[in-house]
């Protein structure tokens, strides 16, 4: 974990990237994490700023340098996968920034399951005992392990939230060809398992990821990222079992912490919720469970890139990039 001056700490506080633009393209779509601009009909330039979301909205207050971890971590990810499926990934030319191809996306979020956790668990808990068209075991307790991982797709929405939905309704309001949801699910599956993988060798566990894709030149490709700290939940193993039997908090790695901590403040993200302020201290606590999933997944140390030249180096980058 990287040693940090007051000063500094405060100063990164104060200068998060919430918001690009460039004088010299489009406008570019701007999700909740990433802002998109189209460098050409060929290539996107996807910046990764430092806004974090939860229940489908987006903090007022950003994280620092949580941009340039999700950005260097997703790199990471779609390299240990990209002999299972093509990735969208053409470079990465800066800390905050990705050169992708342009997809034509696939509406949906393909979500695999390995624990009772999250929102699989709040479901459960208020009593139903089906998710996305999968029945859930009688029984089960919180943080459980499936026998299998399973599969819960989520609708993907332009703005709102998204909603969860079966299989077998993706397949009857035809929002995915039966041939290429079948190849989607086949390849959704193989890449938990790689994931899974990657992170028990690191004495992690993948309790629960998303996944997103697109068809280039028809060709199913993954998108958007793999793996990340926003993408994926991750759980210590050691001590996982006893925390189960004991049901005592497991020790995890992603934003459910932010999620737990906003359903304190009474904020689920319902109509009439009042989106809670994020004090300075919580959103540094944010950013060093970033650094430490970035740290434990990839074996590196993480040191900031300044961020007082961005604009510049932005600029710098798609005019490289555009001029190709």
């Amino acid at each position: 974990m990287i040693s940090i001056s007051e000063e500094a700490r405060q100063k990164s506080l104060n200068t998060c990237i919430t918001r690009t633009d460039h004088p010299d393209l489009p406008a570019p779509y701007r999700g909740k994490v990433r802002d998109v601009y189209t460098l050409d009909d060929r290539l996107l330039g996807i910046v990764v700023t430092d806004r974090i979301s939860a229940f489908d909205h987006v903090m007022r207050q950003a994280i620092p340098f949580k941009g340039q971890i999700l950005n260097r971590l997703s790199a990471f990810g779609f390299d240990q996968v990209s002999d299972i499926v093509p990735v969208h990934v053409v470079e990465v030319p800066h800390p905050n920034v990705t050169i992708a191809k342009k997809c034509d996306p696939v509406p949906i979020e393909v979500v695999i399951r390995a624990c009772l956790t999250g929102h699989a668990w709040r479901t459960y808990r208020s009593g139903k005992r089906e998710l996305c068209g999968v029945r859930l075991p009688a029984g089960m307790i919180e943080h459980q392990k499936f026998d299998t991982p399973i599969l819960t797709p989520a609708t993907k929405a332009t703005e709102g939230h998204d909603e969860d939905i079966s299989e077998q309704e993706i397949l009857s309001r035809n929002i995915v060809a039966p041939d290429l949801w079948e190849q989607i699910r086949t390849v959704a599956f193989r890449l938990f398992e790689r994931g899974s993988e990657i992170a028990s060798e690191r004495g992690l566990i993948l309790v629960d990821t998303k996944y997103e894709f697109g068809l280039h030149n028809g060709e199913l490709t993954l998108i958007d990222e793999v793996h990340t700290s926003d993408s994926s939940r991750y759980f210590y193993a050691d001590g996982y079992e006893e925390r189960l039997k004991t049901r005592s908090p497991q020790v995890q790695l992603s934003k459910e912490f932010l999620r737990e901590w906003l359903i304190e403040q009474g904020f689920q993200g319902r109509e009439g919720d009042t989106l809670p302020d994020l004090p300075d201290q919580f959103r540094w606590s944010i950013f060093k469970r970033y650094c430490e999933l970035f740290e434990t997944l990839t074996g590196e140390s993480f040191t900031p890139h300044p961020t007082d030249r961005f604009t510049e180096e932005l600029q710098e980058v798609f005019e490289r990039w555009a001029i190709q």
